[in-house]
């Protein structure tokens, strides 16, 4: 009795679930009346048969062949196997070279010339009908196109689809378009767009947060400025891919000039393109001119909203650099009135109250016991996996003894070879894991004259101004900063280097805004332009 599998699909646009049960029954009394043993089913449910890559219980049927599991593959139908002439080709010969038949119940086939023949005729009618198939639906589609309909999947952010197919506007998520193209045609870098939208509370339209490849699909949609925009992306190529930036001849697209409601005018979308442009040109150009310390760690006391850096100069004036309200900057001082501080000023406040507060003599010994404690803590975790790793490895090797002696008394079966591959290539793996452990392993332990070293670098780095080093020690020991109305807040975060009996401190400075004015009008640190 032959080891049989049953493979089945169906596809959703013109087919049930149900499909799927029809084929199993029918596979199921095939196998009992040829003395086929039923051993596995594999199912793919709403996938095309033109694509195999996307069928993932046929792949998995595919790799059990190439394990030895069964011998047979039963389908209903060979279009059930594939619609795709290459795809069925090159399977059929993966099957073959396994030792594995595939049947077809309602199709009985052998190996004779005129089977083959028959088998061909088959297949090539199964692929036509899949091409013939798809050409009447993207027909259909283009009618829908040409009436300016949507034509399924998401609609983009900032349109929802009515009853009649027609977009309409959503108009909390077009607010965050048009922010974003205000946003992008007046300076803003990609991340602190992401950072207000963010902050805002908006989403995308899967309903997740923004990042940063979520802008350029928005600023590229002229469906935006009311275009509706169908069949503009380049067709599959041979293996079933998609070039998301290739588009097809301009003849091929359909336009239709006031097919959608429009959010943004032409004039914004145009001026975003000739930024992108521009960007692209000169990516250089997007970049900061000034090396912002406090980037990330800044914000308003009034309104919550990070402080963003900021750039201006007057006529016949010096350039003021500062950080800036970013909630005040995108709309109007009615809306936050916090005030903008200048950049030297604030961030010559913290190095210097870094360096008095947490980087001195007093702490030395704390930061010394602290980071001793976590390297400690951390090579026992460290050894704790090595242990499960070992015991795992042993266990593999006990197995493969047996596998061994097996052979070597004369018991050999084709599934000890997979197996023996199968836990040769987990050894391998493991032993790769337990190098890596054994790498990272840490066996030094600081001294406060390390420590003494780190602090006198951190002095030398503020005389020196190197810039990236106090951005690294800052970004590490800072938790955030608080611009008020008439004073100042920095809290250090100290949980780590003052870490006593495994309790967290944080270190709080305040100084009052003219105090600080004041104080570094003259900067020791970096000198005021």
């Amino acid at each position: 009795m032959a080891r049989a599998v049953f493979y089945g699909r169906f596809s959703s646009n013109n087919q049930r679930e149900e499909s799927i049960d029809a084929q199993l029954r029918a596979v199921e009394d095939f196998a009992r009346k040829n003395d086929h043993e039923l051993v596995g089913n594999y199912a793919d449910k709403a996938k095309s048969g033109t694509n195999s890559s996307k069928r993932s219980e046929f792949l998995r049927m595919i790799r059990d062949a190439e394990k030895g599991l069964f011998e047979v593959v039963i389908v209903h139908k060979l279009d059930r196997f594939s619609r795709d002439k290459y795809d069925s080709a090159l399977y059929k010969r993966k099957l073959k070279q396994c030792g594995v038949r595939l049947i077809s119940v309602t199709e009985q086939l052998d190996d004779s010339p005129e089977s083959v023949i028959l088998e061909s005729v088959i297949e090539g009618m199964a692929e036509y009908y899949s091409k013939n198939l798809a050409r009447e639906t993207l027909k259909g589609l283009k009618e829908n196109g040409y009436k300016a309909l949507h034509n399924g999947g998401k609609p983009p952010l900032g349109y929802d689809v009515n009853s009649e197919k027609k977009y309409i506007i959503n108009e909390r998520e077009a607010e965050s378009v048009r922010l974003i193209f205000d946003m992008y045609t007046t300076g803003y870098s990609q991340s602190e767009m992401v950072n207000e939208l963010n902050e805002r509370g908006f989403k995308t339209k899967l309903g997740s947060i923004f990042r940063a490849n979520s802008i350029h699909s928005i600023l590229t949609n002229e469906k935006y400025t009311g275009v509706y925009v169908y069949n503009k992306s380049a067709k599959k190529d041979a293996f079933g891919k998609r070039n998301s930036h290739a588009y097809k001849d301009e003849s091929e697209i359909i336009r239709i000039e006031g097919g959608m409601p429009q959010i943004i005018s032409k004039e914004t979308f145009e001026k975003a393109q000739e930024v992108l442009k521009a960007r692209k040109k000169s990516p250089g150009t997007n970049k900061a001119k000034e090396n912002y310390l406090l980037a990330g760690l800044i914000r308003c006391g009034c309104c919550g909203r990070h402080y963003q850096g900021n750039r201006r100069q007057g006529k016949n004036k010096p350039m003021y650099v500062s950080y800036r309200c970013s909630y005040r900057r995108l709309t109007s001082s009615k809306v936050c009135d916090n005030k903008e501080i200048r950049k030297e000023y604030i961030e010559e406040y913290v190095l210097s109250e870094l360096e008095r507060r947490i980087f001195n003599d007093k702490a030395i010994p704390h930061l010394v016991e602290g980071i001793n404690k976590n390297l400690q803590k951390k090579n026992k975790v460290e050894e704790e996996k090595k242990e499960v790793i070992n015991k795992e490895i042993k266990e593999i090797e006990s197995q493969i003894n047996n596998i061994v002696t097996a052979i070597a008394s004369g018991f050999m079966q084709e599934e000890f070879k997979v197996k023996m591959d199968e836990l040769k290539n987990r050894k391998s793996e493991l032993e790769f894991k337990l190098s890596e452990l054994k790498s990272d392993e840490i066996t030094q332990v600081v001294t406060e004259s390390d420590v003494r070293n780190l602090l006198n670098n951190f002095s030398g780095y503020v005389m020196s101004r190197n810039i990236p080093e106090c951005k690294r020690f800052i970004q590490s020991f800072v938790k955030e900063v608080v611009i008020y109305k008439e004073h100042i807040e920095v809290t250090f975060n100290v949980s780590f280097s003052l870490l006593k009996n495994n309790q967290g401190v944080e270190v709080k400075s305040k100084i009052k805004r003219y105090q600080m004015y004041e104080k570094y009008s003259q900067s020791f640190y970096i000198k005021v332009s």
